[in-house]
This record gives C-alpha cells, sequence and structure tokens, in this order.
C-alpha cells in the first residue's frame, strides 16, 4: 500500500497524533470543519481541539494506517489501528477534503 498516494491533510492528522502534536493536528482542519466521532459532533478547531484533548492526543492515542479506498474526488475512507489510553482498535475514519484540508472526519463504528 502506497500512503503517498493520500491528501497530505490525512497523512498530517496521522502524524501529527503520532508527534502528539497538538497544534499540527488541529491545523489540518478548515474553519468550518466537522468532526464525528459515533454520532459526536465537533463543529470548526475550536471544539475539535476539546475533542483532540479528550479523545485523541490527551489519550496518547497513536494510529497505524491499515488501509484506504478512495470513495469519490474528495473523499476518502482510512481504516486506522488505533492504540493509547483510550479506543484501543481498528476503526474506519471517512475524510473530506476541501482546498487541501480535512472538511470533515466521521469516525465510523467498524
Amino acid at each position: 500500500m502506497d500512503d503517498l498516494t493520500l491528501p497530505a491533510a490525512i497523512t498530517a492528522f496521522i502524524t501529527a497524533t503520532n508527534a502528539a502534536d497538538s497544534d499540527q493536528f488541529v491545523a489540518q482542519f478548515t474553519p468550518d470543519a466537522v468532526l464525528d466521532d459515533w454520532g459526536t459532533t465537533y463543529n470548526g478547531p475550536a471544539e475539535i481541539a476539546k475533542w483532540n484533548q479528550t479523545d485523541n492526543i490527551g489519550k496518547q492515542s497513536h494510529f497505524e494506517l491499515e488501509d484506504f479506498t478512495q470513495d469519490n474526488a474528495t473523499t476518502w475512507t482510512v481504516q486506522l489501528s488505533v492504540t493509547g489510553n483510550g479506543f484501543n482498535g481498528t476503526s474506519p475514519f471517512r475524510m473530506t477534503i476541501k482546498d487541501d484540508l480535512l472538511a470533515r472526519v466521521e469516525i465510523l463504528p467498524d
């Protein structure tokens, strides 16, 4: 699998999480981005930053890219193996790109 075909914002979402770089993580989102974590939505960078602290980098999450598909011109589904002090397991993340940033991230039940 060649993760170089993924948009830079998706790759940065993964690498920023693994590096525990919250500023870089939040910088990957558009100003009107939505993050949907199993039906709970977070709107805009400020709310996404709070989610990041309570559910992602704040839980020392680590992502391993397992697989991905391109759903259409702007949307990819990325299968991530997640470890850390919160959720542990494999989960699909549906990510939509706008202006080279993440406009929407949906964490889907596997």
